[in-house]
């Protein structure tokens, strides 16, 4: 398993003399998935308090690395029982001896058998720096496949249920070979299909007002032990089809029965008054789905999809009253603890419960709720978030917004294999000095306590391992760190904090792999060497992290706290990293790295994230989850919407995401990741009403109109969850969705009122402050005296 390799001709990219910060920045997210806040660390705990934005990472376990090498052993683990690190190329070696040492704790390991042959000329894979990412497949192999549960709403009307039903269908051919499937039906009545009936379908009716725990449904459905695993079809005797296998069979010996099934299904029979909506038992679908895994397949990969057409009306786990005349609760009613809101802390306090049980199982939950009203994602958010589930949230089944995004959850990577993991542990190790705050992300706590655990926890802390039901290849999780070492504990010249990112997951293909990366940064005294710090400073991965740092305080704070928060954070950084004179406001000056910084924090405070004005607790929920599991650009692109310019002028080109973009001869396009936006200025929408673009001696225009459709065709094409498509033209009703966005830099109170002419732009109708004013404020408060 050596790969021959020149020992003098390994190359430590993230040492290369020629590479700026920003190169090696890049060069680390493409390589290994991860982004520091700051990329040198403070060597105290009293200067990294100073550093105002805490040391943090965002992660990218599973990130798509074509390059890597195929390792078919199982890693070299640090033999101190608290550490258990694996080896790596920051460990130190010593060939003659056969020895190495870790680097998280130094402890002196000696290598085992197989590994006699290693020389300076003949280094095994995870020794070269090329590979600080490297993945095992491990010997073993998962001993059950993939399960997948299908739990779908029958309360919706006729073209929507067959839509869905169409799509249902069609995953069955998507779904792993391999694969186990289930179906659960509900209505006001739960119904759990039978799939191995012959000639007939076959269910098991439960009723929608109650919580069934395990040990019920065990006794109900006899689920006996030992009846879990899967009997090839040659050695099935009659009577053996018992337990676990009349429910959950392999896709490719149930594709017929349950293909059929699908297709019979009609709308829930039970009968509904006028002003009334329909009994939809949500809830007790959702136990019985969960406690069906928990009873036949605990501790393996599976996965419950979640189809609902509208809110819980019945049983546990309601929103609201099946009366038309109780609204569904919004954030006034929340906050208030209005008569509407009065099912939220019961119903949320059910699924989070449901949620910690699948989570502890390895167990995801997807949500893929298509309603025009709320459907009930604010209560039920735990399921996803806890489990790593996807949310889909759309108007209706019968739209391609809906039926392309389900069917990317079965896409592939570049290798031609599922791009899904399932039932992942992901452990970090560092260094003494480091300690591990916590982590913001979709996972739950394995409750691993350790020596480099801090004591104040941030997001989900008080361990160093955590479970992540569902791990893909964009899944990206947000680590905080604390700095433990104490003034006056110098640490030595020239050494390096090291972290170590360990992922175990199922592969769909039913291989156990180890992704492993390990990475160092280096340390500086902030009291001498301050430029050090500043100049390893990553501005667009430190607005994500206080993104998600902020959205975690907005669960517990008032929104107004939350701003207050972040506009204190913003000062003190301003004050900490900006050159300027006492009390000269024209003197304040922000190093290059950090000048985009507090546009970020302006865009962030007006986002969706932190103002839920106009938005429903269900949106805002969705927004949330989906902030906390991208990346950095997708993070950015949420905070801080793209915006590009298509006119005669030249190419196309990001233009500032400001009201003074906005043209009458332009057209714009508008990415804000959950909305791709086509804007057409004044005068462009004008000659497309007069189609223009169908005359001759008019290419040019035609072509103007197209760019910005096939760049947007692009992103449709890439992105999950497919954002919502919208085009309009300056003036017309759909134009809100830009002008809510924009840095209103002229309104309708401003100088450049309506009739003005030649000052470009178009005015704004709020009442919000401009970017300009924020930096005006922001510069007069950092360079105050007395703050």
């Amino acid at each position: 398993f050596f790969l021959k390799f020149p020992f003098a001709a390994i190359l430590n990219v993230a040492c290369s003399t020629n590479m700026s910060y920003a190169d090696f920045i890049n060069h680390s997210e493409d390589t290994d998935g991860i982004r520091f806040s700051w990329n040198v660390l403070p060597t105290s705990r009293a200067e990294a308090t100073k550093m105002v934005v805490p040391p943090s990472v965002l992660f990218t376990p599973l990130k798509e690395r074509p390059d890597l090498p195929p390792v078919k052993y199982d890693p070299v683990v640090c033999s101190r029982s608290q550490c258990q690190a694996i080896l790596n190329p920051f460990c130190t070696v010593d060939v003659r001896s056969k020895f190495w040492v870790c680097c998280i704790c130094g402890q002196r390991n000696q290598f085992p058998p197989q590994y006699k042959d290693i020389s300076e000329q003949n280094q095994p894979a995870e020794l070269l720096q090329n590979f600080r990412t490297i993945e095992y497949t491990l010997r073993r192999q998962a001993t059950v496949p993939p399960v997948f549960l299908y739990v779908m709403d029958l309360c919706m009307d006729d073209e929507d249920l067959q839509a869905l039903k169409e799509s249902l269908v069609m995953s069955l051919s998507l779904l792993p070979p391999n694969a186990l499937v289930g179906f659960i039906t509900y209505g006001t009545t739960v119904q759990l299909h039978e799939l191995s009936a012959q000639g007939c379908s076959k269910s098991y009716v439960f009723r929608g007002t109650k919580n069934y725990e395990t040990k019920q449904l065990q006794k109900m459905l006899g689920l006996m032990p030992g009846a879990n695993t899967p009997i090839p079809q040659g050695q099935r005797q009659p009577g053996q089809s018992e337990g676990a296998r009349r429910f959950l069979q392999p896709v490719s010996e149930c594709d017929m029965p349950l293909t059929d099934i699908i297709e019979e299904l009609q709308h829930d029979p039970w009968p509904i008054e006028a002003g009334m909506r329909p009994l939809r038992s949500t809830g007790s679908a959702l136990s019985i789905a969960v406690g069906l895994l928990e009873a036949t397949y605990p501790n393996t990969g599976g996965r419950i999809m979640l189809f609902a057409g509208g809110p819980p009306t019945n049983g546990p786990g309601i929103v609201t009253t099946n009366n038309l005349r109780d609204t569904i609760r919004t954030h006034h009613d929340i906050e208030k603890e209005n008569n509407s809101a009065q099912f939220l802390k019961r119903s949320s306090k059910f699924y989070e419960i449901l949620a910690q049980r699948a989570a502890n199982n390895g167990h995801t939950v997807d949500i893929y709720a298509c309603h025009f009203d709320q459907t009930g994602l604010h209560e039920m958010r735990f399921l996803p978030n806890m489990t790593g589930g996807h949310i889909v949230m759309g108007d209706s089944f019968n739209t391609s917004l809906f039926k392309l995004t389900f069917q990317r959850v079965f896409a592939k990577d570049m290798r031609d294999q599922y791009a899904m993991g399932f039932n992942a542990t992901f452990d970090i190790k560092c260094c003494r000095e480091i300690k591990i705050a916590g982590l913001i992300g979709p996972c739950t706590s394995n409750n691993k306590k350790g020596p480099n655990v801090a004591d104040n926890a941030i997001g989900i802390g008080g361990t160093q391992s955590w479970k992540l039901c569902h791990i893909d290849n964009t899944t990206t999780v947000g680590a905080f760190f604390e700095i433990a070492n104490m003034p006056g504990q110098p640490i030595q010249q020239g050494t390096q904090a090291h972290f170590q990112f360990i992922t175990q997951y199922q592969h769909a293909s039913g291989e156990i792999r180890v992704r492993v990366t390990t990475v160092a940064r280096h340390w500086a005294d902030g009291g001498i060497n301050l430029q050090a710090i500043a100049a390893g400073f990553d501005q667009e991965a430190a607005a994500v992290v206080m993104a998600r740092y902020a959205v975690l305080r907005a669960q517990t704070d008032e929104g107004p706290d939350v701003l207050r928060w972040l506009d204190r954070m913003l000062i003190r950084l301003c004050q900490k990293f900006g050159e300027y004179q006492k009390d000269n406001p024209a003197s304040f000056r922000l190093p290059q790295n950090f000048d985009l910084y507090p546009a970020f924090m302006f865009h962030l405070r007006r986002s969706q994230f932190l103002q839920v004005f106009n938005n429903s607790p269900d949106e805002t929920a969705y927004y949330c989850h989906k902030l906390n599991r991208e990346d950095t650009t997708n993070g950015l692109t949420m905070i801080q919407p793209m915006l590009t310019s298509y006119s005669f002028n030249g190419p196309p080109q990001p233009v500032l995401l400001d009201s003074s973009s906005i043209a009458p001869d332009v057209i714009l396009l508008l990415d804000t990741f959950f909305h791709i936006l086509i804007f057409h200025g004044e005068t462009i929408a004008n000659w497309r009403n007069q189609k223009y673009h169908e005359q001759e001696g008019h290419e040019n225009f035609r072509q103007l109109l197209q760019a910005p459709r096939e760049d947007a065709q692009e992103i449709l094409q890439q992105r999950f969850p497919m954002p919502r498509y919208i085009d309009c033209d300056q003036g017309g009703s759909q134009a809100r969705f830009l002008l809510a966005r924009v840095n209103p830099s002229q309104t309708h109170n401003s100088s450049f009122g309506y009739g003005s002419e030649g000052t470009g732009g178009a005015p704004v109708l709020t009442d919000d402050v401009s970017l300009q004013v924020f930096m005006e404020h922001l510069k007069k408060l950092s360079v105050q005296s007395s703050s």
